[in-house]
């Protein structure tokens, strides 16, 4: 995908570095590496850790505590009738069996998003595919953890040869097969609340 053109009042400030003639940039985030003068582990848990960072912002101390997260991938697998593969498993914090997509933590040393990603796929589903391409990544909650999803689009699906054994949450996983716009009608009718599903769902809709 490529950024679209920024519209609206001329930006100032750092914002607007780089800004042509015709316009501003286009908008675009901004790495920012201020000092941390103190980090430490105030809770360390079964999956993710928390820590405590005392950072030198401005001139002045500033405390932030959030979530290490290992970061994590998901798949928007599409069929040949061009409908997407969406799961429902139920997740304990927000006391929900919410529609999702196949995904994923990045805990396994070594393995890229991509292989990740496929491995999520075949545990998840039992798919596998034969073209991925990166559709989208984002942060889900900048102010709160580090988390990166990196989503890839699978198209060329087939049924793996095993049946993966699963438990926990995702023995009862249902599968589904959807259209884009279903999933799409769902998210802005307030049925459908995954972060990554809505926004996989808009970003597949707006690169068609």
């Amino acid at each position: 995908m490529t950024d679209a053109a920024a519209t609206g009042p001329a930006a100032t400030g750092p914002a607007a570095t780089g800004a042509t003639a015709g316009g501003p940039a286009p908008l675009a985030d901004e790495p920012a590496s201020p000092t941390v003068t103190t980090s430490e582990v105030v809770f360390e848990g079964a999956v993710w850790n928390v820590k405590r960072d005392t950072v030198d912002y401005n001139g002045k101390p500033m405390v932030r505590e959030y979530v290490a997260h290992t970061g994590a991938v998901a798949v928007l697998a599409v069929d040949d009738e061009q409908r997407v593969l969406v799961i429902q498993q139920y997740r304990h914090p927000i006391r929900t069996r919410d529609w999702e997509l196949p995904a994923g933590l990045l805990d396994a040393e070594g393995e890229s998003k991509l292989d990740a990603a496929k491995r999520e796929l075949a545990e998840e589903a039992d798919l596998q595919a034969t073209t991925w391409d990166e559709l989208v990544s984002f942060h889900t909650t900048p102010g709160g953890n580090d988390e990166m999803v990196t989503v890839f689009r699978a198209t060329g699906v087939s049924a793996t040869s095993d049946a993966f054994e699963r438990s926990d949450e995702e023995a009862d996983i249902e599968k589904r097969w959807v259209s884009l716009d279903e999933i799409v009608d769902g998210v802005l009718a307030g049925r459908l609340h995954n972060s990554i599903l809505s926004i996989a769902a808009l970003a597949a809709v707006a690169s068609r």
